[in-house]
């Protein structure tokens, strides 16, 4: 190459780079948008306009949280993956983008190939329940009880994310029964409270309370080690069952967003993540605040789909198009 070639090449580099970290030190200039994938109130709702307000705090500009629910999270992700990769369209997505490629033999997305992933922000433990004036006192006892009687024994679940851990559950236990859907974990918990259904597997936001109440029966939490809020509750592995998961909730944004606007926003939230009056405010709620390096929240994506994949393929569960 000629030196006035490269001259010039140096100087297109350099000016690029220079234009790249000017406009992630001046991002944001304008409103920034979070879309939820659920309806307004619920937990994901919560984390979003928590974190919104503390990131709009830092960064000097609006955070909108937008609700788009429908079609487990599909609408909002496919939409947030359509949108311009300018860093003022962020996806707070829940596990279920680990889960649904599992689900549906098409997807207006890729889960990995679409997006960057910023942090995982949040996680929430699951909780095995049994209605309080049920005989059922332990996980052996249920498995026990559900081989007796497998036409009597089924389950609670209010989403797909739900019912993959209670398969999971099924086929590390060998315990047989049938899925009733509700449209909310909360009512799932309150069927299992009346006698309606035997058992759910659900967050910690709508149990923990029925269980200090006395009127649910924490069996177990899925979680790798026991919960602050039920320390005497074992987990599953100490119960007998070799079962594992927790649900989450991260950071994306589309794919071809700028290194450093990702790399600004992978800080804010790990910053916020750490804050005293964020994890204040979500602890009561079940909720776990995690802060976790843009690399690390890429990694449980991409272990989660496999994951879940081979766990829906041992079930045979597919959802109908």
């Amino acid at each position: 190459m000629k030196p006035f070639a490269q001259h010039l090449l140096i100087g297109a580099v350099a000016a690029l780079l220079t234009t790249t970290t000017a406009g992630a030190q001046e991002y944001p200039t304008r409103p920034i948008r979070l879309i939820v994938g659920f309806a307004a109130g619920g937990g994901n709702d919560i984390i979003a306009r928590v974190f919104g307000q503390k990131l709009s705090e830092s960064l000097g500009q609006p955070v909108i949280v937008e609700n788009k629910p429908g079609g487990g999270a599909i609408v909002a992700t496919d939409y947030v993956a359509k949108s311009a990769p300018d860093g003022y369209t962020l996806l707070l997505s829940a596990s279920g983008i680990s889960i649904n490629p599992a689900l549906y033999d098409k997807l207006p997305y890729d889960a990995v190939n679409d997006f960057f992933a910023v942090s995982q922000i949040a996680s929430f433990p699951l909780i095995m329940i049994v209605s309080a004036s049920s005989p059922i006192k332990s996980v052996a006892e249920f498995v026990a009880y559900a081989k007796a009687n497998p036409d009597k024994t089924n389950y609670g679940s209010s989403s797909a994310s739900f019912q993959l851990v209670t398969e999971l559950f099924k086929q590390k236990t060998g315990a047989p029964m049938q899925v009733i859907s509700y449209k909310s974990a909360n009512e799932s918990v309150l069927a299992v409270i009346s006698g309606q259904i035997t058992t759910t597997i659900a967050d910690a936001g709508p149990v923990v309370q029925q269980i200090k109440s006395g009127t649910a029966r924490a069996l177990a939490v899925a979680t790798a080690k026991r919960i602050d809020d039920l320390p005497d509750v074992p987990t599953l592995k100490e119960a007998g069952a070799d079962v594992e998961a927790v649900l989450w909730n991260g950071i994306l944004v589309p794919k071809g967003t700028p290194p450093a606007i990702v790399k600004k926003l992978e800080g804010e939230f790990m910053r916020i993540a750490k804050l005293p009056d964020v994890i204040a405010r979500l602890k009561p709620l079940g909720i776990e605040t995690i802060g976790s390096s843009s690399e690390d929240f890429a990694k449980v994506v991409s272990s989660e789909i496999a994951r879940w994949g081979a766990v829906a393929k041992a079930a045979n569960f597919k959802i109908q198009q």
